[in-house]
């Protein structure tokens, strides 16, 4: 293992929170594949079965709008309990025999409006546990244990669909929720909030206006959001589009995102990260417009893992919003990420499923592709146009930390 991975590990409670961030990918892949199954099961339809697995998404949008301020007014190591027991619960009622389908999706909105301040939490925890040096590192590290715990879930999950229905698999996903609980609670010291205040829809409105004001934070953010989530529009699509091996195309899309995350946070120098992230939301979209072509399954297969490369970009605009955000307000910004990220994955699957009660799943994927390589192209310009970082005063820890502008008022005339 490479020195900086080395030491990355060595930092006190990092492993801890790696093990329980990456317990939770594997219960909601598993969980998702399992729901998703079962939902196309019951009903036959393309835009159910997407919105089983990614519909949940869609309730982060009010979360975003009323609950994020919790992302950093809330003692994180609690907050992640909590929420790995609601969600433990919420999928153990998914499981049982009967649920009618507006209970499902009932639940399941629940769930995401929940889960609407998870991601704050955890990688605003992460920039407390590391040095800001250490933080795309980092991050990627967690990035890869996704792609490693998808490739494992998607398919651990296709085997136990088989070998213990849909409704087994569920409740095994809840074991693993209860089990992210457990390693947060034995593993993770007790941290007060990083900002002083009750969590309020006022404070969440009031900090989400302060971050979509900058015009250089609204290009990332918009950047994060959009190209991603017409892509996983694309991924809402494999179970239609081959039910019999969705597991198998989820597992290499993990696996083209594990060799991006892999590539893009260890080997990619500072120099090159404002330059490579359009070209990679590129490669993350342009592969799919072969499906067009209505390609053979094999053939699938690489397009996506290729495609999946491209993920890796949200690892370079991730760091460039930390570099233009306060850190009292760090949880917040990458909650907002988090959950405007999700929300769209959510409207992605929505649009993506629509489509494809019209037309074949194959022609919906590279209509979606298209969608994102033209939204990619629109922010380029935005992005490359936005103020390099200034240096900040050193923290308490004596280091130095650089960011852009990070209000209105802040922002050179010139932007």
């Amino acid at each position: 293992m490479p020195t900086t991975y080395r030491r990355l590990f060595r930092t006190p409670e990092f492993t801890p929170l790696f093990l329980a961030a990456s317990t939770q990918v594997a219960a909601s892949t598993v969980s998702g594949l399992a729901l998703s199954t079962l939902v196309y099961a019951a009903t036959g339809s393309p835009l159910l079965s997407a919105l089983s697995m990614f519909g949940p998404s869609l309730a982060q949008v009010i979360g975003a709008a009323a609950l994020l301020s919790a992302a950093d007014r809330l003692p994180p190591r609690a907050a992640m309990i909590n929420l790995a027991v609601a969600f433990g619960l919420g999928t153990a009622v998914l499981a049982v025999p009967g649920l009618p389908l507006w209970a499902v999706f009932t639940t399941i909105m629940l769930l995401g409006l929940v889960g609407s301040i998870g991601g704050g939490v955890l990688y605003g925890l992460l920039s407390e546990i590391l040095p800001a040096a250490d933080y795309l590192l980092g991050r990627s590290v967690l990035n890869m244990s996704v792609g490693a715990m998808q490739i494992c879930g998607f398919a651990a999950g296709g085997g136990l669909v088989t070998a213990l229905s849909p409704r087994g698999t569920l409740l095994t996903g809840a074991a693993l929720y209860l089990m992210t609980a457990v390693v947060t609670w034995f593993g993770l010291s007790r941290r007060p909030a990083r900002a002083a205040g009750r969590p309020s829809v006022a404070a969440t409105w009031h900090t989400n206006v302060r971050l979509w004001s900058s015009r250089p934070r609204r290009y990332v953010y918009l950047a994060l959001w959009v190209p991603n989530g017409l892509i996983v529009g694309c991924e809402s699509l494999f179970v239609p589009y081959a039910p019999r091996h969705a597991g198998l195309l989820f597992a290499f899309a993990a696996g083209g995102m594990l060799i991006g995350d892999t590539v893009t946070g260890r080997f990619v120098p500072p120099a090159w990260r404002r330059r490579l992230d359009t070209p990679l939301r590129l490669l993350l979209a342009a592969p799919y417009l072969l499906f067009a072509l209505h390609p053979a399954f094999v053939v699938a297969v690489a397009v996506v893992t290729l495609a999946s490369i491209g993920y890796s970009a949200t690892l370079l605009l991730q760091d460039h919003l930390m570099a233009l955000t306060p850190k009292d307000i760090h949880g917040q910004a990458l909650g907002l990420h988090s959950s405007g990220m999700m929300t769209m994955q959510g409207v992605g699957a929505t649009l993506a499923g629509a489509v494809a009660q019209y037309v074949s799943p194959s022609t919906a994927m590279a209509v979606m592709a298209a969608g994102s390589v033209t939204v990619t192209l629109l922010l380029a310009p935005g992005l490359r146009g936005q103020p390099p970082t200034v240096p900040q005063q050193p923290s308490r820890t004596g280091r130095k930390e650089c960011r852009a502008p990070a209000d209105p008022a802040e922002i050179p005339p010139s932007v």
